[in-house]
């Protein structure tokens, strides 16, 4: 684990949210389970497998040796989460987490839950995804599917969109939305539908047509979506919602599935949309196999 501790020595108390170790990239044999994120002002640590009493011990000396030099005389506080199947929990190892928890990015603001669950309201990883619509919203009709928290419909509305739809199953997650427009005094532009996608294709497209279209799945919810036989039905209906030059990001965060299988799925399903580019990832989350990683493909209706 020493280039976890490595990390830990050499990071940098700043105020937005980020990724500060990235083990999942396969950058750092023997670290593969490893993350370490900063949510302000509380160090996330996380294992994807097991891990000892005197591991934790260790990573708790660095964190404390390396916050005193920070920020003297500030409580450390720092949670961790095993997410070994079987053995999943989360504990507050040092310090407190602040109630309600409200942590920056790119000159936003969203609440986040680092105590409950294994979502913590604000995937980091989409961080360049985010500033990409907040770039290309403005006076635009915008459509965010599987829209979570509605991070996306944030930076949407900071970015001048004329309207956002945001649709998502789950009704708790679009209440964490609605805090978060309120959060950041946004105008009330933006619509929050609790429902199955697959059964409001007509609510969506009655909204229609759209400028920017975001697609941000889950790759495996059973009962919900599942990416291999789940995605072209999204991809099928691009055609007929969005509207001349109109953009769309599609996303897939599933190792098992590479860019390869979103081109193929559009050339299938709606030959008419245009690869553009592949959105970077923030370079913390740098990965041995970008195929791997998160893919962010930004495609134009020709």
């Amino acid at each position: 684990m020493q280039a976890l501790l490595s990390a830990i020595a050499q990071m940098d108390n700043t105020t937005d949210a980020h990724r500060v170790f990235h083990g999942r990239g396969g950058l750092y044999p023997g670290c593969e389970h490893w993350t370490l994120d900063w949510y302000a002002p509380v160090w996330v640590l996380t294992s994807f497998k097991p891990v000892s009493e005197d591991e934790l011990a260790l990573c708790h000396q660095a964190l404390a040796q390396r916050w005193a030099s920070l920020a003297p005389g500030v409580p450390l506080n720092w949670v961790f989460q095993c997410r070994a199947q079987g053995e999943a929990q989360t504990r507050l190892m040092a310090g407190s987490v602040p109630e309600p928890h409200v942590v920056t990015e790119q000159g936003a603001q969203y609440l986040v839950h680092v105590l409950r669950g294994q979502n913590h309201g604000l995937f980091l990883d989409m961080a360049n995804g985010r500033a990409w619509l907040k770039q290309h919203a403005l006076h635009e009709n915008v459509l965010n599917l599987f829209a979570y928290t509605c991070a996306f419909s944030v930076v949407a509305l900071q970015g001048g969109a004329a309207q956002v739809v945001n649709l998502d199953m789950s009704q708790g997650a679009l209440a964490v939305g609605q805090q978060n427009h309120r959060l950041n005094e946004l105008p009330a532009k933006a619509r929050f539908l609790g429902h199955d996608i697959f059964k409001t294709w007509g609510k969506i497209n009655k909204m229609g047509p759209y400028g920017v279209i975001v697609i941000d799945p889950p790759s495996y919810q059973k009962g919900s979506f599942i990416a291999t036989k789940d995605y072209i039905k999204l991809i099928r209906r691009l055609p007929d919602l969005l509207e001349p030059q109109g953009h769309v990001l599609l996303c897939l965060n599933a190792p098992e599935l590479d860019t390869a299988f979103l081109h193929a799925q559009v050339a299938e399903a709606a030959p008419g949309l245009r690869f553009v580019e592949r959105l970077a990832n923030p370079a913390p989350f740098a990965d041995i196999d970008p195929e791997k990683s998160l893919k962010v493909l930004h495609y134009q209706k020709t």
